[in-house]
C-alpha cells in the first residue's frame, strides 16, 4: 500500500475518460510468476504449526479459522486493488504443495500420537488400575507414582539452603519410576517404567492405525470431485466428440463436392484435339 501510494505521487491519475483502465493500473505492483509463492508458503506453515502441535493447543485451528476467513477478504482486496491484473495460466493443481500437506499431514498424526502418550497421565492411569491395583480403583496411584531419593548424597555445594537449618528431612519425593535407596538396583528404572512405556509405544501405534484407516475411509466416502461435476465434464467430452464428428462428416462431403466438381472442369479443359486423342486411346 505505502509503495503503490508513493509510486501514484509520480503518476497520471485521472478519470477514465483521460486514460484507460490499464494506464491506472500501470502504476500498481507487479504481480510477479511468484507472487502466489508466500500466499501458499503461509497457509501451508498455518497449517503445519495447528495439525502437528493441535493436541498441545487445541484452540489453534479455531484462532486459525478466524484468522483465514478475515484474510480471504484482505487478500481479495489486496489482488484486486494493489496489483496489476495477473495473467491467467493453467493449472491442473497446487503442484508441490499438495504433497507438502500430505506429508505434514502424515507427521502430524505421529506428534499428535506421542504428545497424547508422553505428557499426560491416561497411559499411566491404565497401567496402574489394570496390573498394579490392588482392589482395581486408583487409590494408592500418586504414591506409586513418586520415587524416593536419599537427600544425604546430593553434592554440598548444591544442597538446599532451608536444609542446613532443619535436618529433620532425610529423604525427598519426585515423580518418576526407580528403585529406592539401599536397593540393590537404585536409583534405576523399575519394572512398572518399563510397562507404562511399552503401553505408550502400542497407544502410538494403535493410534495411527486407527486415525489412518478412518483418513482412508474418508477419503474413499468423500470423493475429490462431485458427481455433478464428472456429469457435466462426460457431457461435455460427449458434445466435443460430437461436434468433432459433424466436422469431419462436413469437411469430407465438402471434399467429395469438391472432387465432383474439379473432375468435369478437367475434361472441359482440354481441347478437342487431346480430347480426340483419349477418346481414341480410351
Amino acid at each position: 500500500l505505502m509503495r503503490n501510494w508513493w509510486s501514484s505521487r509520480k503518476g497520471r491519475h485521472s478519470s477514465e475518460n483521460h486514460y484507460s483502465r490499464w494506464e491506472q493500473d500501470y502504476v500498481l505492483l507487479n504481480f510477479s510468476q511468484i507472487g502466489l509463492f508466500y500466499e501458499y508458503l503461509e497457509m501451508v506453515i498455518q497449517f503445519g504449526f495447528i495439525t502437528l502441535f493441535v493436541a498441545s493447543f487445541p484452540l489453534a485451528p479455531l484462532l486459525a479459522l478466524f484468522n483465514n476467513i478475515v484474510e480471504i477478504r484482505v487478500d481479495a482486496w489486496k489482488f484486486t486493488t494493489q496489483f496489476r491484473r495477473p495473467v491467467a495460466s493453467k493449472a491442473r493443481n497446487i503442484g508441490a504443495w499438495q504433497e507438502i500437506l500430505n506429508a505434514v499431514a502424515i507427521l502430524s498424526v505421529v506428534t499428535n500420537a506421542f504428545i497424547m502418550a508422553f505428557t499426560s497421565d491416561m497411559i499411566p492411569r491404565m497401567v496402574y488400575l489394570y496390573a498394579y491395583s490392588k482392589d482395581a480403583s486408583m487409590s494408592g496411584y500418586i504414591n506409586n507414582s513418586l520415587s524416593v531419593y536419599n537427600i544425604s548424597q546430593i553434592h554440598p555445594d548444591n544442597m538446599p539452603e532451608d536444609y542446613l537449618h532443619d535436618n529433620s528431612t532425610f529423604t525427598c519425593r519426585y515423580r518418576d519410576y526407580r528403585y529406592p535407596p539401599g536397593h540393590e538396583r537404585q536409583y534405576t528404572h523399575t519394572m512398572q517404567f518399563w510397562h507404562i512405556l511399552a503401553a505408550k509405544m502400542a497407544f502410538i501405534i494403535i493410534m495411527e492405525h486407527v486415525v489412518f484407516v478412518v483418513k482412508f475411509f474418508v477419503a474413499w466416502l468423500i470423493p475429490d470431485v462431485p458427481s455433478d461435476v464428472k456429469a457435466r465434464i462426460k457431457r461435455e467430452r460427449y458434445l466435443i466428440q460430437e461436434y468433432l464428428r459433424k466436422y469431419d462428416v462436413e469437411s469430407v462431403k465438402l471434399q467429395l463436392s469438391a472432387s465432383f466438381i474439379t473432375e468435369p472442369q478437367s475434361e472441359t479443359s482440354l481441347t478437342p484435339g487431346e480430347y480426340e486423342m483419349v477418346s481414341e486411346c480410351s
